[in-house]
């Protein structure tokens, strides 16, 4: 990702654009939501669950399988898979003794692939 410039412009006025701050507080979401919004992002910020959702964006796999393909451990893919599932961003399904995970719905994809152009844009 390219560093952009860190300096912030500011106004050089002190008015108030009561309108517009209206028309947007009325709009924003509660305090709740807001919060559970930033939790989710947090889940997002680990690259090794960035990595596990890549995986899980190409197909359902098994843990031993994202194990192998992430040079890891099952403990530790578990571990993440534990997580990304209490953020209801994974599901998983058994088939016997194997325990098959994938995105939990196209929302997570698109939040997934939307983050992706963004990083990407030139």
């Amino acid at each position: 990702m390219t560093k952009k410039s860190n300096s912030i412009e500011r106004c050089d006025c002190n008015v108030i654009h009561e309108d517009i701050v209206n028309q947007v507080r009325d709009k924003m979401p509660q305090e709740e939501s807001l919060y559970d919004l930033a939790e989710l992002f947090k889940v997002f910020g680990d690259p090794t669950r960035i990595r596990i959702l890549w995986t899980l964006n190409e197909a359902e796999m098994c843990v031993c399988d994202i194990a192998v393909l992430l040079n890891m451990t099952q403990s530790a893919i578990s571990h993440q898979l534990r997580v990304l599932k209490q953020a209801n961003l994974v599901k998983n399904r058994k088939e016997g003794k194997a325990v098959y995970y994938s995105l939990v719905d196209d929302h997570v994809r698109e939040i997934f692939d939307q983050g992706l152009i963004h990083i990407n844009e030139k």
